[in-house]
């Protein structure tokens, strides 16, 4: 017979106040050859975080009217995930797994192993996670329990991600695209303590203000770096399995600044097309594609390139016969906080 599921009680304390906690982050001279930025937003992730961040006291004012709008639109069919996601960010990490949408981030979801389900959920529940009739059946895998966990995931995932995914996608394009450049122009040092307030270095490891006392050792595994556009708490780390360890941090300009506010700067001074040209090339474009991703013609496109190029907006190499662009430092600076066309 299996052993009942027994988590350790919870040491609970208020979202935002850390009382001296610290994230550690140790490296080895291996690991810092291997840090990186994350190449692509997840929409997983991205609906935890969001839904952890209801539960915080410690808002920023940018998203309090966000907050307030989703604590009273959340569909009720979504609400028992509020039984596993914490607002301290120690959500169960088989909730979240790295997936490109809803599809197969359910797939995964459902077929976690026992043993992993039963480790997270005692990890939870060891933080300020109620223990409840529905979390001691998911760590038993009642079908019943993972039916209602399927059906919180499409709920909170429609209200979330399928609402802002577009927005929640250029931010992040144009948010590594401008760390990338940051990381390149300036080293390693300056990037990884510029993350987020308070963020230090003691010897080889990094350190960082947290809700709880939290550390992971690289161990020659790397990092990768995450920004998220719903959390705004202290940075976070997942570490699971076989993936590398990524840290995750606040994007410095959070959904609700992603929006377009007001008319656009850039079109009086660039022209409509040309500007569009400009937040397009935060990623790398082909002339060919850039083309088709504007709908206009390959000789336009080309012609666009050159005079961006031509006013130090835009960097342009060949491989071969294909000419790739991808905005400048001086570009990135012009487009700002402005969201990228993807």
């Amino acid at each position: 017979m299996a052993e009942p599921f027994r988590p350790p009680p919870p040491g609970r304390k208020e979202p935002g106040k850390s009382g001296g906690a610290v994230l550690r982050v140790h490296f080895t001279t291996e690991d810092l050859l291997r840090v990186r930025i994350a190449e692509r937003p997840e929409p997983l992730l991205e609906m935890v975080l969001a839904l952890e961040m209801l539960g915080r006291a410690d808002i920023p004012p940018a998203l309090a009217g966000w907050q307030r709008r989703l604590r009273r639109t959340l569909p009720p069919a979504a609400r028992p995930l509020f039984q596993l996601v914490s607002p301290t960010g120690a959500g169960p990490q088989f909730l979240d797994p790295p997936a490109p949408g809803l599809a197969a981030g359910l797939d995964t979801i459902l077929a976690t192993p026992r043993a992993y389900v039963r480790h997270e959920l005692r990890r939870v529940c060891g933080v300020d996670r109620p223990v409840t009739a529905w979390t001691r059946d998911l760590a038993e895998l009642e079908r019943d329990a993972w039916q209602v966990l399927a059906r919180s995931v499409r709920a909170a995932y429609g209200a979330v991600i399928d609402t802002s995914w577009h927005t929640v996608r250029a931010g992040f394009h144009a948010e590594t695209t401008w760390r990338s450049h940051q990381l390149a122009q300036h080293g390693l040092l300056p990037t990884l303590t510029g993350l987020a307030p308070g963020i230090t270095w003691r010897g080889m490891t990094l350190e960082a203000a947290s809700d709880r006392e939290l550390g992971v050792r690289l161990a020659g595994r790397g990092l990768v770096l995450r920004p998220s556009f719903f959390w705004a708490g202290p940075p976070l780390f997942t570490d699971r399995p076989g993936e590398p360890v990524t840290l995750i941090y606040p994007a410095p300009t959070p959904l609700p600044l992603l929006e377009p506010q007001g008319p656009d700067p850039l079109t009086p001074l660039l022209g409509r097309t040309r500007a569009d040209v400009l937040r397009r090339l935060v990623r790398r474009h082909s002339t060919t594609t850039l083309a088709d991703g504007l709908g206009i013609s390959v000789a336009s496109a080309s012609m666009h390139a050159k005079a961006l190029r031509e006013a130090g907006l835009v960097v342009t190499r060949r491989e071969g016969k294909t000419a790739w662009h991808q905005c400048s430092g001086l570009g990135l600076d012009l487009l700002g906080d402005r969201p990228a066309t993807v």
